[in-house]
Formats: C-alpha cells, structure tokens, sequence
C-alpha cells in the first residue's frame, strides 16, 4: 500500500467537549498522540489537513456551540492553509460539501482518525468507502467509549472499537497502523 502525495488526513471532533469525564471509560488512552504524530508528519510533508469540528443540535451535547467543548483542543488547531469542515451530524460528508472540496482538489486518498471509532469515525469512512475514496482508518489514532449494545449489554470501549473497526476493514476502509502509514509515506 502506497501513501499518496496529495493524502488527505482527516482529524475528527478533536474537540475540548470529547475529553468530559462524563462520557465515561474509554480506550487507547495514546490515540492523541499517534494524531499528533500523523498530523506532524502531514504538515512536513506539506499533504492536506482536515479538521472537523462537530456543532451538535442538542443542548446536552459536549459539543453544543454555545459553551467551550465546542472548541478545539489547542494541539489540534487548524493551522493557515488547512481546512475546517463543520458537520452537525456524524458523517463529515453529509451536508459539508466535503465531497466536492476533496474532487475539486483532486484528493482520492484519505487517512481517518479521531473519535469516536464507532460513530463519527466509522460514519465517514463508511460514506468515503461508498463515494470511491481510497479510505485508511488509523485504528490507534481513534478511541470511543463503554457502550451497551442494543440489547443492553454493556460493551468495553475495546469491543466497541474492534467491532466498528471490523465493519470497516476490507469493505468501506483499509485499517492499519499509525506506523503503517508513516512508513508507507
């Protein structure tokens, strides 16, 4: 697998909201730092930075826009020349005007990572997988949350995240390694 010149590296919903306590347990306590150290690579390497943000509709919500876990986290600021996509939904696709944006500029490679695996995640590598992008998840550069599955059973942060990274792999996304891609960069 060959990373792309003009391999877009999405960042999604690094925001202060996600770091709130009451969202309970949560897994791969690194992942910040692998975004870290992709984002860091993308930016010598002079490759696209998108930053997502996540303006939520409901007032509950750790990223509502009227109070600070709206905000990014200050390591993940965008910096001049990258770009900021606000979503109201999971999917940084939906109603974003992505899509066009990333044709426009040529850009059919993608790397995913931020949080969480299992909704904002895996939504957009599930619409980038659909839309004939080359999607990479970096499944050490995103984490979630204890979730009970539907039936009630309390699911450990891991098994949310293995199994939405299961769903992804081989059908919507190549998932690999943070160490994957720098060396395949």
């Amino acid at each position: 697998m060959e990373l792309k010149a003009h391999a877009a590296l999405i960042i999604i919903d690094q925001q202060k909201g996600i770091l709130q306590p009451r969202l309970g347990r949560r897994n791969n306590p690194s992942a910040e730092e692998r975004i870290l150290d992709l984002l860091g690579f993308w930016r010598r390497s002079g490759r696209p930075v998108i930053h997502v943000q996540h303006l939520s509709r409901s007032p509950e919500s750790v990223f509502w826009p009227e109070q600070s876990g709206v905000d990014f986290q200050e390591r993940f600021l965008p910096q001049d020349g990258e770009w900021l996509i606000q979503k109201q939904v999971p999917d940084a696709f939906c109603a974003t005007g992505l899509e066009a944006k990333l044709r426009e500029a040529g850009i059919g490679q993608l790397i995913i990572v931020g949080v969480a695996t299992n909704n904002s995640v895996e939504s957009t590598a599930r619409t980038a997988g659909n839309l004939g992008f080359d999607a990479w998840v970096a499944e050490d550069a995103c984490f979630t949350f204890d979730k009970a599955d539907y039936f009630s059973t309390l699911r450990s942060a891991e098994e949310v995240h293995a199994m939405s990274l299961g769903n992804l792999h081989g059908e919507y996304a190549t998932v690999v390694s943070t160490g994957h891609i720098l060396a395949a960069g």
